[in-house]
């Protein structure tokens, strides 16, 4: 290794003997400072040593001056230093959290929660170790970059034993390491050269069936709290439904959440899970729906058909019920890609839909009974019958009339005050009205033969003016208010009352000829 020209040069043995001792210590000097590269070069200082370290030992595992060393002969010796450094940071950085409060991870007398907490940390300081060295130290390694990766892996195989140590002392059933994946593995996903790598199958391999058993146990929960729920249920306001609808709606978005920000690495068992949480999600919204309208159907038999019946509060909370899973869920059922991204939502939607229909149905027709009862009422006073003589005499004033109106306000204010959705009310209000209009104008067509009692007629004049004017108020489009039905009522009770106008004069004519005194005109009171 001298510097003559031709590259020739004698020594003595002796001195041959005591440069190849001084050239072993060099290299075993520059191979430990490799292998503790964090402490012999903290934070990358001094600044181009551990490049130069590295470059001064390619030169020492040179055999003379002339012949460079094989390039795999440099990375046997750089991989054998940063396996062994894996080994001595891990050890260091072990060391270190002690001294911060970590105690033995394999000591059976620790609490299983302080021995969680434990790794938790320590899987923080092991990710901030590997992060500096991404930092400070890779620019001296980018010729050997696999090499560190490679140590990375053994660094945390090492943690993974330990790991794997606390977590099997854990209790059955508990979900406390859940956030342990979450920080190993938000770091993992975002590290390109550690992604998928072994500690990161590793990881996936063991938190995966503590997922499954989470996503099972959680899902016999939510069923059992669905039955036992709806079956203690007072139909109280409790957010956009009842108290049973809201904490399954919030448990199933709080278990989407859950599995969501796990962030889980392997695609195929990700897009598993999606399936199965959307799935789960449209039967239990399903379930609670068909609980939700049996109940339903139970309220609606209450009450009789007079003017005195009011929809029930919980009758609307239940329709709130149905309106608020259909509303969320387009969020809870869809799935996150894909073709067939909306076939449970597409299902479940159609099916709140139903249930929608069938409730709007149920209830007009409740509604519309009221109606008929009154209408048979009114149908007493028909020309020609025994009653209609007999009522004749009693001068009854326009009590049925007004008494429905005051029916047909109450419920009014009752649906628009109580039920959440201003377009499934306002579709509610136009079935209603149209209901109404048409068992009127078929009541009518039944007496087209016959003339209207004065007591008929006033009270339909009341209900259909009061009918309009009530509905328009509540927000009922004109063309829906105005509709051929409602125009063929108007120009039938117009008849009737220019009819019944004639008649009374002509009555009134021939009794002021004979007992000017008396009277026998039967007058309605259409005041509001």
């Amino acid at each position: 290794h001298g510097n003559r020209p031709d590259g020739i040069g004698t020594v003595l043995q002796a001195e041959r003997t005591t440069f190849d001792e001084i050239k072993e210590r060099l290299r075993v000097l520059l191979e430990n400072q490799i292998t503790h590269f964090r402490y012999c070069f903290p934070f990358g200082r001094p600044e181009g040593a551990l490049k130069a370290t590295l470059s001064l030992l390619e030169r020492v595992l040179m055999k003379d001056i002339v012949t460079p060393v094989p390039p795999e002969e440099v990375r046997q010796v750089i991989k054998k230093c940063l396996e062994n450094a894996a080994l001595v940071n891990y050890t260091r950085i072990s060391e270190y959290a002690k001294i911060e409060g970590v105690g033995e991870l394999s000591n059976e007398d620790v609490p299983a929660k302080k021995r969680l907490d434990d790794i938790m940390h320590l899987a923080e300081l092991c990710i901030e170790v590997l992060q500096q060295n991404e930092e400070h130290h890779a620019e001296a390694f980018a010729w050997f970059s696999d090499l560190l990766v490679e140590h990375a892996e053994i660094f945390w195989s090492l943690f993974g034993v330990d790991m794997n140590s606390v977590l099997d002392t854990q209790p059955p059933d508990t979900w406390d390491s859940f956030p342990l994946f979450q920080l190993l593995n938000d770091y993992l996903r975002t590290d390109e050269n550690l992604c998928n790598g072994s500690f990161h199958q590793q990881l996936r391999d063991v938190f995966a069936p503590q997922v499954v058993r989470y996503v099972d146990l959680m899902e016999s929960s939510i069923a059992q709290s669905i039955h036992k729920g709806f079956e203690r249920e007072k139909w109280e306001p409790q957010g956009s439904g009842c108290s049973t609808s809201e904490d399954m709606l919030w448990k199933l978005d709080a278990l989407q959440s859950f599995i969501r920000d796990l962030h889980w690495p392997e695609e195929v068992f990700a897009e598993h899970l999606d399936h199965r949480l959307k799935l789960m999600a449209a039967d239990m919204i399903e379930a609670a729906a068909n609980r939700t309208f049996k109940c339903f159907e139970i309220w609606l038999r209450k009450g009789g058909k007079s003017t005195d019946y009011l929809v029930f509060p919980e009758m609307c909370i239940m329709m709130n019920v149905i309106i608020d899973s259909k509303n969320k869920a387009l969020h809870l059922c869809a799935l996150d890609h894909g073709q067939d991204m909306h076939q449970y939502h597409t299902k479940i939607d159609e099916t709140l839909e139903r249930a929608q229909v069938e409730m709007a149905r149920c209830l007009i027709d409740k509604l519309l009974s009221v109606l008929e009862s009154l209408l048979s009422k009114l149908a007493r006073y028909d020309e020609g019958t025994f009653f209609a003589s007999l009522l004749s005499l009693t001068k009854p004033v326009n009590e049925l009339g007004r008494a429905y109106v005051d029916f047909m306000r109450g419920n009014l204010d009752q649906m628009r005050n109580k039920i959440n959705d201003e377009l499934y009310t306002l579709s509610l209000f136009e079935q209603w009205y149209n209901g109404q209009m048409k068992m009127a104008c078929d009541w009518l067509t039944d007496r087209l033969d016959v003339s209207l009692h004065p007591y008929q007629l006033t009270c339909l004049m009341t209900i259909n003016r009061k009918c309009f004017s009530d509905f328009e108020l509540q927000g009922v489009l004109e063309n829906s208010l105005n509709s051929k039905t409602y125009q063929t009522i108007c120009s039938r009770l117009q008849v009737e009352e220019a009819t019944q106008s004639v008649t009374q004069s002509e009555s009134s004519g021939r009794t002021f000829l004979s007992k000017p005194a008396s009277s026998c005109a039967i007058g309605g009171d259409d005041s509001d």
